[in-house]
């Protein structure tokens, strides 16, 4: 009989596997720093900058305050160590991961050179001359190659020739990514950026999915099925197949948990055998939506009751909580919503929305306010407005207001 585990430790397993119920660092150092995304394995990248780039928020929710300069030089310099690539969605990663991913590399060649007819079949002679622009300048921003295939085509969304033959050329392994310049992902062979024994290394894919399960159930700590194939999005089929393989080598163990049955039947979770179970967790911290801790929303609501959807999409009028929410972590439940945008020409913090979730206690306004505080000091931020939506606003505006240090609105 597997071992049951009550939800409360299994959401303090959890979070404590993602690097949660730590104090903070008073100065956060390159050693922090690799410390979070080797833990996480995957920084999501997203550009949407409302509040903040989403690859920087996981980091600061772990680690409070950082010079994000320190991160872009780990995330996006040539060579130092990080890489991007299709780990979850778009992603930067370990560049050791870079080879447990050829099997995804070449099921995207597979699939796109088998369509006849279809873009990449259509432009083999393209793509060559992509290859060879690279191999004879080095790394490139698609807007810094010249070719009249290079204008967007459609809206301003739109991607250019160039741009999807970069992009086809990344997603093939064939070329890997050498850095951003104003948010700009740069280009570069692998032959020419990789050191050989990253480009050479053969990893089976069965072996590769079973050390990508094994990571995904450590950065988890436990999990579903469901949840630590999506980790690196794998295939369900093969990602059970290597949980069975490494819960006989006794690298994972099977346990149940309280409250995750599905149709009156106990849902199969794995666990590290080493993730930490602590008694108790001390957080406050902002998600970002693609943060590992709410990015699949069925695990969000059975780990925390939170139910989340990203509404960034959703006419203004049909919105429930706002634009870009954040769920806002304090100790091991997610007690509240808040909906952020940094005015930067203004120095302004806004709080257009905040939100109380069933779970919240009685200090969950006064810490959410130390909170955005911290938050408005790391943003450079010298004001914070609460503006009056949502069932926190009031509460959260008049601890504001009661503070000389900031203007409220």
């Amino acid at each position: 009989m597997s071992e049951g585990v009550s939800l409360a430790a299994a959401r303090r397993i959890a979070l404590a596997a993602q690097g949660f119920g730590k104090s903070h660092p008073t100065t956060v150092t390159r050693r922090n720093l690799v410390g979070v995304m080797d833990r996480l394995q995957v920084l999501q990248i997203d550009s949407v900058n409302v509040f903040e780039r989403s690859h920087y928020l996981p980091v600061y929710a772990r680690l409070g305050a950082y010079d994000k300069s320190r991160l872009d030089q780990l995330a996006f310099a040539p060579g130092s160590g990080y890489l991007e690539y299709w780990g979850h969605e778009a992603t930067f990663l370990p560049v050791d991961m870079w080879p447990l991913f050829r099997w995804r590399m070449d099921q995207f060649r597979a699939k796109a050179l088998s369509d006849k007819g279809g873009w990449a079949s259509d432009r083999s002679v393209f793509l060559d001359w992509l290859r060879q622009e690279l191999r004879d300048n080095g790394p490139m921003a698609a807007s810094e190659i010249e070719h009249e295939a290079n204008t967007r085509r459609g809206p301003w969304w739109g991607w250019s020739d160039v741009k999807v033959g970069l992009e086809t050329l990344f997603r093939w392994g064939e070329v890997v990514s050498a850095g951003r310049a104003g948010f700009e992902r740069r280009y570069g062979l692998a032959e020419q950026m990789l050191a050989p024994e990253i480009l050479d290394a053969h990893v089976e894919r069965s072996e590769a999915i079973r050390e990508l399960v094994l990571r995904g159930v450590k950065a988890h700590g436990l999990g579903t099925l469901d949840d630590i194939a999506d980790y690196f999005r794998l295939p369900s089929a093969e990602a059970r197949t290597a949980l069975q393989e490494l819960e006989d080598a006794g690298s994972v163990r099977r346990v149940s948990v309280d409250g995750w049955e599905r149709r009156g039947k106990a849902r199969e979770v794995w666990i590290d055998p080493r993730a930490k179970r602590p008694r108790s967790i001390r957080a406050e911290a902002l998600l970002s939506p693609f943060d590992p801790v709410v990015w699949a929303r069925d695990r969000a609501l059975r780990l925390f009751d939170f139910h989340y959807r990203i509404e960034i999409y959703t006419p203004a009028h049909k919105r429930v909580h706002g634009y870009y929410v954040l769920p806002v972590l304090i100790d091991d439940k997610i007690c509240a919503r808040v909906d952020l945008k940094n005015d930067r020409q203004n120095r302004r913090l806004l709080v257009r929305a905040a939100w109380a979730e069933p779970t919240a206690d009685a200090d969950t306004a006064p810490r959410l306010a130390e909170l955005l505080r911290r938050t408005a000091r790391w943003q450079g931020c010298d004001t914070i407005e609460v503006e009056n939506k949502g069932t926190l606003s009031q509460e959260l505006s008049a601890l504001m207001s009661a503070d000389r240090d900031y203007e409220l609105q």
